[in-house]
């Protein structure tokens, strides 16, 4: 079997840093998506998708870092549902990515200007910034927590 998600599309919101009970960071934000068609008598329809993204542990703090709404970046995870109670007694549902990966797009020349930097050697073919590339000896394994050790409702959103 395969849950497997990837997306690339430009955040709705700025992503929001928080903490579990146990300690683990969890970083969530918006990313939408767009499809574009062109019907049967030839007109262009437009559809945009707005996807959930939960982020876990330290990729967590580096999104909440480096990106805001309106960037580009690349989701690659898990499609999760959860429901719950709300306090006027209904019960809600919330389809999320929980992300393996985020992998920032290219920055605009006006954000890279007022960040201070020049412009970004974002490839599209491999989807990787190549200006950001660490060295293979500085490539940390994140450790994202077993779902035995996350728990939905401690999950303060």
């Amino acid at each position: 079997y395969l849950n497997k998600a990837i997306i690339i599309g430009n955040l709705t919101r700025d992503p929001e840093l928080k903490s579990l009970p146990s300690g683990v960071r969890v970083t969530t934000f918006g990313l939408a998506t767009n499809r574009v068609w062109k019907d049967k008598t030839g007109a262009k329809q437009e559809d945009t998708q707005f996807h959930n993204i939960v982020v876990f542990g330290t990729q967590a703090e580096i999104v909440a870092q480096y990106l805001k709404k309106g960037q580009s970046a690349m989701v690659e995870g898990r499609i999760q549902n959860r429901s719950w109670d709300a306090p006027d007694g209904t019960k809600k549902y919330r389809s999320e990515i929980v992300a393996d990966r985020v992998q920032f797009g290219p920055k605009s020349a006006s954000s890279a200007d007022r960040a201070g930097g020049g412009g970004s050697s974002f490839d599209k073919t491999t989807l990787t910034d190549k200006s950001k590339t660490p060295a293979p000896e500085e490539i940390k394994t994140i450790q994202y927590p077993s779902e035995d050790e996350v728990n939905p409702d401690d999950i303060p959103f």
